[in-house]
């Protein structure tokens, strides 16, 4: 009960301090906040962006061009007007692409961009992800330095009871010494906790596009309901639907399998036609004004090569696409074997985290009461005392430990079957 209540005067006390140094984060706000500002994510956004202006440029007729020309110029005058055929001649002229062609080409790009930013909704899946790992690490880590305090206090006390017990002859001076290395370790382990949380934090601001000593403030206390989670087939299911990875891959075959299409039309003809006004000056051997001379043009693309180039292009744009295919397959086993592995590792840190709470630690936490009161009395040998003390330490940093382990891997299956919150 003694230990109890300086537990939770110091988990109080730690609180209060970080309460008054700045509004805490809690994982949801630091979602957001990734979300929002992340450069990674946002340059990733602007890549879907540029695809996405892509379909109606190549959809689009090529430009047409003006010509100008002057034709039959005699070279011995130079004169414009001493020949019939000699003519200021301008127009334009159109390349038109057997028709289907330019659909099909924009509809291939309407399926990359829309993979593009299926890409997009993967990072997201994957910042926030990383955003809650992150988080609740630093939760456990806070968690373990407000142990430590709270045992380095107790262990004080140990101390003072020993020296107390040493003065009036009922004690040993190595009991003394004992309590205060155990004291120096508990400050090692401060250190060392407080350097993990140092690197943690700046990878956390990291993703937040936070600089990286920004302090970063948690809240004291956390709901550490750890529920449970559908079983596989669900989730599944559920990825098979929602996780954009897989959607990207689907749109990805659909490109491939347009752009096979297209191939095939390239074996047909494409088009160029022109239209030319030519104006011609002097006059004819009556006395008139020569006409002026119209030139119309129709060129046609012959695949005469279509062996060696156009089949074989369509054979490579089959080949690519059953590449597509494939892919989608082993993506998504992928997926299947990334959830059930993490389902696997939440199952493992949730019954160890229920056994640390409702078993472990409760008997841990008499222990040390008991053997405490034993002390006091000469019935216990300090040596077991520090150890239980020491036991009971590790086995609610353990707990905290395993508590973050599985909000982590809880997060994974979350993203994992294509959700961005839990």
């Amino acid at each position: 009960e003694v230990i109890s209540k300086h537990l939770a005067a110091a988990l109080l006390l730690c609180g209060s301090v970080l309460a008054a140094a700045g509004e805490a984060l809690d994982p949801e706000q630091a979602v957001a906040e990734a979300l929002a500002g992340n450069p990674g994510l946002a340059q990733i956004r602007e890549r879907a962006a540029a695809m996405a202006a892509i379909p109606s440029q190549v959809g689009a007729l090529p430009d047409p061009v003006i010509g100008f020309n002057l034709l039959n110029l005699p070279v011995d005058t130079f004169d414009p007007h001493q020949e019939a055929m000699t003519q200021l001649q301008f127009g334009i002229s159109q390349s038109i692409p057997f028709p289907g062609k330019l659909a099909l080409k924009e509809r291939a790009a309407v399926h990359e961009a829309a993979a593009a930013t299926e890409q997009v909704h993967e990072l997201r899946l994957m910042l926030a992800r990383d955003v809650r790992t992150l988080w609740w690490r630093l939760f456990y880590l806070d968690q373990a330095l407000r142990i430590v305090a709270a045992n380095q206090e107790l262990l004080r006390q140990f101390v003072e009871i020993a020296q107390t017990r040493y003065k009036v002859g009922s004690g040993l001076q190595q009991d003394v010494l004992l309590a205060q290395l155990e004291l120096s370790r508990l400050l090692e382990r401060q250190i060392r906790l407080e350097g993990l949380r140092r690197t943690e934090a700046a990878r956390l601001n990291a993703l937040l596009d936070r600089p990286a000593d920004q302090v970063l403030l948690l809240p004291p206390e956390r709901d550490e309901a750890l529920p449970e989670l559908p079983e596989l087939a669900e989730l599944f299911a559920e990825a098979e639907q929602a996780r954009p990875l897989l959607a990207r891959e689907r749109r990805l075959i659909e490109a491939a399998r347009t752009r096979r299409e297209l191939a095939e039309e390239d074996l047909k003809p494409d088009f160029q036609v022109g239209a030319y006004y030519g104006l011609r000056g002097g006059e004819n051997p009556d006395g008139g004004d020569r006409a002026d001379f119209l030139s119309l043009r129709l060129g046609v693309r012959v695949p005469l090569y279509a062996d060696r180039k156009q089949r074989k292009a369509v054979d490579q744009r089959s080949s690519e696409l059953a590449g597509r295919i494939f892919g989608l397959q082993d993506t998504l086993r992928r997926v299947q074997a990334e959830i059930a592995s993490h389902r696997a590792d939440y199952a493992r840190f949730s019954e160890q985290a229920r056994l640390f709470r409702t078993g472990i630690i409760p008997q841990a936490r008499q222990t040390v009461a008991s053997m405490l009161a034993g002390y006091q009395v000469g019935k216990v040998d300090f040596l077991n005392l520090v150890r239980a003390q020491i036991t009971l330490y590790d086995y609610e940093t353990r707990y905290w430990r395993v508590v973050s382990e599985a909000q982590a891997a809880r997060a994974a299956v979350i993203a994992a079957i294509g959700k961005e919150r839990t």
